[in-house]
């Protein structure tokens, strides 16, 4: 039974940072592509980044890239979102999603997600 845990969440002030990790298990990790998304208060959820299971190659929303950054550990089965100037805008639930492949920035053939993780951007 695949499963994702995203922990890293928190309160933060504008312009800081946070570093989420997806720690997986149940499943071949290093054969899957991982997308994280969000969900802000009132908004459907939104893709934001996602990396490939080859090549570990990363893509980003353009509302995130320059200040997200994605990476995956395939000794470790897990996945990190760090988050350098963080705008109000970025409050919201964080999930990550195992998937079969990246288009861009949105996750294809979505499997399993986590419970997600809340981060607040607010001085």
């Amino acid at each position: 039974q695949p499963q994702l845990v995203e922990s890293g969440g928190g309160l933060v002030q504008p312009g800081g940072s946070l570093r989420l990790s997806c720690v997986t298990s149940g499943f071949t990790f290093e054969n899957y592509a991982i997308g994280w998304f969000r969900q802000a208060p009132g908004e459907d959820r939104e893709g934001i980044s996602c990396i490939s299971a080859i090549h570990s190659l990363p893509y980003y929303r353009d509302s995130v890239k320059g200040r997200f950054a994605i990476s995956r550990d395939n000794a470790k089965n897990t996945v990190y979102l760090q988050m350098n100037s963080l705008k109000p805008e970025d409050t919201g639930t964080y999930y990550c999603v195992q998937g079969g492949y990246c288009s861009d920035w949105l996750l294809g053939a979505l499997g399993t997600w986590g419970q997600g993780t809340l981060v607040t951007v607010s001085s």
